[in-house]
């Protein structure tokens, strides 16, 4: 991406209610010489095993135009499918700790530097097929190649999120959202009951992967469709936006938008690793707590 930005983008000079909907305006994007306006959709908290049809029921079809495409976060999709798996279930050997340790963390999020990711890793694809990627991805890198080790290892293990301790969202600190299970069957069925022409997509503020799409966009290339959202409307924090309604607006006017205020690269890098830092240590410092409070509490049962 070629903008960076702190926090959360839901400001509330761009939140709109219609038809029992909330939405914040993300502002027009031009793709093919088309202005296209975007609407993050704000929902609950998706839990495992919730039905996707009934969330795109309540949240897209009350504000649903024809001609509209809904872009559809993945992890939302994969905890409806509940394709999901607990940190208590894997168990961490000696090559995802110490591969670990070399690996690299980014922005949009926690990568192959959390050992219980690196071993779920290890646990789908096998140690000899992570350990290639790890060797091939170190040489590219030293030719400024970059993304070798994923392309190595395969779409599914890129696509794993989760086991995140600093998430705002707890659920996600033992817990690992894997790709979801058919996405064009997914986006297949919601079009055909509801008549929402949609795409599942795993984007955050560095890419975009295209994971499945509804009948009527098999002919809109990839491209295109990644560059409807290619500056992440869902944003990266705690939006609870994973719902974005994307709408040809033509030469009609577009609704007011207070556009999110951009800062360097290195300056949202910067900010970003103090929050995790801060948030690591106040962590600790709650399990500390709980340990010299576990600790009381042991002794009493014991006597």
């Amino acid at each position: 991406m070629s903008k960076w930005y702190i926090g959360n983008l839901n400001l509330q000079e761009n939140r709109r209610e219609k038809n029992g909907v909330t939405y914040y305006v993300r502002g027009v994007r031009e793709v093919e010489g088309i202005r296209f306006e975007r609407y993050a959709i704000k929902t609950h908290f998706i839990e495992r095993g919730e039905d996707y049809v009934e969330l795109a029921r309540r949240y897209i079809l009350p504000i649903y135009k024809p001609g509209d495409i809904a872009a559809l976060g993945e992890k939302v999709i994969s905890m409806c499918q509940n394709n999901t798996v607990e940190m208590k279930d894997v168990k961490l050997g000696f090559w995802a700790k110490f591969l670990s340790r070399f690996a690299t963390r980014t922005k949009s999020g926690i990568g192959m530097d959390e050992p219980y990711k690196l071993q779920l890793a290890i646990n789908m694809k096998g140690l000899p097929r992570i350990l290639l990627g790890v060797f091939c991805g170190a040489v590219c890198r030293v030719f400024g190649v970059r993304g070798v080790f994923y392309r190595i290892v395969g779409k599914d293990v890129a696509g794993i999120d989760g086991f995140y301790k600093n998430s705002v969202f707890k659920a996600y600190h033992t817990l690992a959202v894997l790709n979801p299970r058919d996405p064009d069957g997914v986006c297949e069925k919601i079009e055909k009951e509801l008549g929402i022409a949609c795409m599942i997509s795993d984007a955050n503020d560095i890419n975009i992967e295209l994971l499945g799409r509804s009948p009527s966009l098999k002919d809109k290339s990839d491209e295109f469709l990644s560059e409807l959202i290619k500056d992440n409307p869902a944003g990266q924090d705690d939006e609870l936006t994973p719902f974005i309604l994307i709408r040809d607006i033509g030469d009609a006017p577009a609704e007011p938008y207070k556009p999110v205020q951009y800062v360097s690269k290195e300056e949202a890098i910067k900010a970003h690793e103090a929050q995790v830092a801060a948030e690591s240590e106040t962590a600790e410092s709650s399990d500390n707590a709980a340990k010299d409070g576990g600790g009381e509490n042991s002794g009493e049962n014991a006597g």
